[in-house]
């Protein structure tokens, strides 16, 4: 993918930049409450942002963090991952998580997990399919 680069992103002006990308994800945050939400996150929980810029212009964007618990042990969870919806089918998702992947590697996690919304039938092929990922199990949620 010539003119592609990854590039975790650190600063205020940096996840703005790609709120355009990840606010087709995440429809219910608004600019401020996105930029609020990243701080809290990157400070509280070592959550990472990553994008991928084809030239100049972010096309894909994923957030991941560390986490331990009983049933993984320790691993990296996949907390956001989207491509603009001009820009799929090219790769750049296969590309993103790949960076996730090679990441952990390196930060010695051997687990990589994520969750999926059940009507995204076209990323669970994704994930299952071109990434080899095993479906093991349903995330529940209550509001309370």
């Amino acid at each position: 993918m010539e003119g592609t680069t990854i590039k975790e992103l650190k600063n205020q002006q940096e996840w703005k930049d790609a709120f355009q990308v990840m606010k087709q994800l995440r429809t219910h945050l608004d600019e401020e409450s996105f930029l609020q939400l990243v701080q809290e996150a990157v400070e509280k929980e070592g959550y990472k942002l990553a994008a991928l810029y084809d030239y100049d212009k972010i096309v894909a964007v994923t957030g991941f963090m560390p986490m331990i618990t009983l049933y993984n042990g320790k691993f990296i969870w996949v907390c956001d991952l989207v491509t603009d919806s001009e820009n799929r089918s090219k790769g750049y998702g296969e590309a993103l998580l790949s960076y996730v992947h090679h990441w952990a590697k390196e930060n010695s996690y051997d687990i990589v997990s994520l969750s999926s919304n059940l009507q995204r039938i076209d990323a669970h092929r994704f994930y299952e399919e071109k990434m080899d990922y095993d479906k093991v199990s349903y995330v529940f949620l209550k509001r309370l």
